[in-house]
């Protein structure tokens, strides 16, 4: 492919090796190219600092370790942590929800979707009591059939951003706007809500310093990359460090 670091020229058959881990990327062979590039720039750097290791991904390993310190949350970090993401640490919350799904298809217009979306939540918003009738009527989900329900849901039962959106509802309350997600666009109402309760800090003290452990060493990793990618000679591709698994 005509790539080389610091005049190493990349081999075609390396690149072939790490492609089927990059399946799901939006781009494998790029997100292949990435990493391959990445970890022949820190195999190189292990080769510098005289860093062995039983094999290649041992000598990375040992390199990270040594050249990327990451500091120790302490208590008033985990406490802060604690006391900014309460909805992490919360148990027995609940919602029961109902919604109306516009699925999006390669034949159908987005802007056609979300408009028809918008419609339905103005006509929902002006009478309320028609959920039923225009769930059964309009949405591409089963649930249609049962006036839109999803029964009761808890925090990690619906993909991110739809579950972002579900529990800041209060009860009887419909979302502003359709939510968008993979499947589609969602009219969502919460029917009914169950709060939960805290969990108290000491019991998720040592996860909380994990978390945060974790994080700072992918910031870490990240920064250290850079810095490498910014000192090696990189021909044939265009490298930004934040654009591979290593530090994700």
């Amino acid at each position: 492919m005509g790539i080389s670091v610091n005049g190493v020229e990349i081999d075609d058959r390396l690149i072939e090796l790490e492609l089927p881990h990059h399946k799901g990327a939006p781009n494998p062979l790029k997100q292949a190219v990435h990493e391959v590039v990445l970890r022949t720039v820190l195999l190189q750097e292990a080769d510098r600092l005289g860093i062995a290791g039983a094999d290649a991904d041992a000598r990375v390993e040992a390199l990270l370790t040594r050249e990327v310190a990451v500091p120790r949350a302490d208590e008033a970090a985990c406490r802060t942590y604690y006391r900014n993401h309460p909805q992490q640490f919360t148990r027995g919350e609940m919602v029961e929800a109902r919604h109306i799904l516009f699925q999006v298809t390669p034949t159908v217009p987005l802007d056609l979707v979300r408009e028809t979306a918008e419609d339905i939540l103005a006509a929902l918003r002006a009478a309320p009591e028609r959920f039923d009738e225009l769930a059964a009527q309009y949405s591409n989900c089963p649930s249609g059939a049962v006036g839109g329900s999803l029964g009761q849901l808890s925090r990690g039962d619906c993909v991110p951003e739809f579950e972002d959106v579900l529990f800041r509802l209060g009860a009887g309350e419909l979302a502003a706007r359709p939510v968008e997600t993979r499947f589609g666009l969602h009219i969502v109402q919460v029917v009914r809500r169950i709060d939960g309760s805290p969990v108290p800090f000491d019991t998720v003290k040592s996860q909380i310093g994990a978390c945060l452990a974790a994080a700072a060493l992918q910031r870490g990793i990240h920064q250290y990359l850079q810095i490498l990618v910014g000192r090696a000679r990189i021909e044939g591709i265009t490298l930004e460090g934040s654009q591979t698994p290593l530090v994700q």
